[in-house]
């Protein structure tokens, strides 16, 4: 018989931790206006994609925070990282959130606005 703390130990080895998404390229050039415009249509219609609204608002908030802060967020909301970059994510009950790479980074091919 082992003790219950030693299953958890196993478990949060396995708890992956976030890192910034690769670089990529958006198919033409966009400007910052343009790119933010992008990001705040995503984030307004993602509840309608299911899961829910307090995981996509706490994904959101670890989207725009950095590294250090993003991990503490999504570990308190108890998002399960499937992938380091948060393309893909799930909640407690198993439900799939899936972010674009646009949510986390910019594009190598931003305009910047002047």
């Amino acid at each position: 018989m082992g003790c219950a703390g030693s299953s958890q130990s196993k478990e949060e080895g396995n708890v992956k931790k976030l890192r910034k998404p690769k670089p990529w390229k958006h198919s033409q050039p966009i400007t910052q206006s343009q790119f933010k415009q992008m990001r705040d249509e995503f984030w307004d219609t993602a509840p309608h994609y299911g899961g829910q609204k307090e995981i996509w608002d706490a994904l959101r908030a670890a989207a725009e925070a950095d590294l250090t802060l993003a991990q503490a967020i999504v570990d308190s909301a108890g998002v399960i990282i499937a992938s380091s970059d948060m393309t893909t994510c799930y909640d407690e009950r198993g439900a799939k959130y899936e972010l674009p790479k646009y949510v986390m980074s910019e594009p190598t091919n931003l305009i910047r606005d002047s």
